[in-house]
């Protein structure tokens, strides 16, 4: 099985000027495609050549020997993963709405509590990383994940992801991480996106 770049769900300059289209050409056509490269190497002579993506996730994780194969494959699930929860909030919901509103009311207690552990997962992840918003055994959480490491492996439902990693931001916001952060959940964040996810999760 060949894994591919997928493409952007929108146009090179669509998340201007948030997230510019120079970031988007070297996030997604050198880093990402170079994680997807990787990936194809590694697995081309090995067993998994066969296995999808979450497959491979699962065999390689917490294996020391297989260390540089999950990374190379983690990183391409959280970018493509990653691209699709944003959009332009004019093109979308400004907040969640619904079922998803409710639980978050109910398992944070207010939107607004949601966003502070969010930024603060965010803030707070030490060197490269994700922050996240999982499903967990019915429950919503914010966790944060270094390096490669995703939900997937931990039994949770991935619903919304950050990316900070530095390559994410910089050309855009050098080293104001923050800004990145309050930017992007509050012009970027795709909210039908995060709920059909959360709907997923629920099997409807």
């Amino acid at each position: 099985m060949t894994h591919t770049l997928p493409a952007l769900p929108y146009g090179i300059d669509a998340l201007e000027p948030y997230i510019s289209s120079q970031t988007l050409t070297f996030h997604h056509g050198k880093h990402h495609s170079a994680y997807v490269d990787k990936l194809n190497e590694l697995v081309k002579e090995s067993d998994l050549n066969n296995k999808s993506l979450e497959e491979i996730l699962v065999f390689t994780f917490n294996k020391p020997s297989d260390v540089v194969l999950f990374n190379n494959a983690a990183q391409v699930w959280n970018h493509s993963f990653y691209w699709k929860c944003m959009k332009l909030k004019t093109k979308g919901k400004p907040n969640p709405d619904g079922t998803l509103a409710k639980k978050i009311n109910e398992d944070f207690g207010s939107f607004e509590s949601f966003l502070d552990q969010f930024k603060q997962a965010g803030m707070t992840q030490f060197g490269s990383g994700w922050a996240w918003l999982v499903l967990d055994n019915g429950n919503l959480k914010v966790t944060k994940t270094s390096n490669a490491d995703l939900p997937l492996v931990h039994g949770q439902q991935a619903l919304l992801t950050m990316d900070v990693w530095e390559h994410a931001y910089y050309l855009d916001y050098q080293n104001r991480r923050a800004e990145y952060i309050n930017v992007y959940l509050d012009k970027l964040v795709d909210w039908d996106f995060v709920e059909a996810n959360y709907l997923a999760a629920l099997g409807n």
